[in-house]
């Protein structure tokens, strides 16, 4: 069992930057593939970024590229996604995830297995 919490998120205005946490516990972190995905009111949940175990693997989504970064402290246990130039349409509960142990960084939510509670995100304009 892995618990996720995130932390870091709030209010910020258009062109802002945020600083997201996910603190994992319980299993052996540097194992797992971890991602950042997103969802708005009355939209589904899409990716965001993701990193494979040691860190030397990132994906981003188009839509946030060179806006935002993922990066892992695994001495910490914890997952960061740095936030930069954000814009309104960034607005959304953002939630951290975890793969099973071992298997690569996806992009698919479903193949992520643990899952924290989201930390809300609004940027206004």
């Amino acid at each position: 069992q892995v618990s996720l919490v995130e932390s870091g998120g709030g209010l910020v205005q258009a062109g802002g930057s945020l600083r997201l946490s996910c603190a994992a516990s319980g299993r052996t972190f540097s194992n797992y593939a971890m991602g950042w995905f997103r969802q708005a009111p009355g939209k589904e949940r899409e990716f965001v970024a993701a990193i494979n175990w040691s860190g030397l693997s990132t994906y981003h989504a188009d839509s946030v590229k060179g806006r935002f970064t993922i990066s892992r402290d695994n001495a910490k246990n914890t997952v960061y996604l740095q936030m930069n130039s954000l814009k309104p349409e960034d607005t959304a509960v953002y939630y951290c995830a975890a793969r099973s142990a071992y298997a690569a960084a996806a992009t698919t939510s479903s193949l992520y297995y643990y899952w924290g509670q989201g930390t809300q995100v609004t940027v206004s304009s």
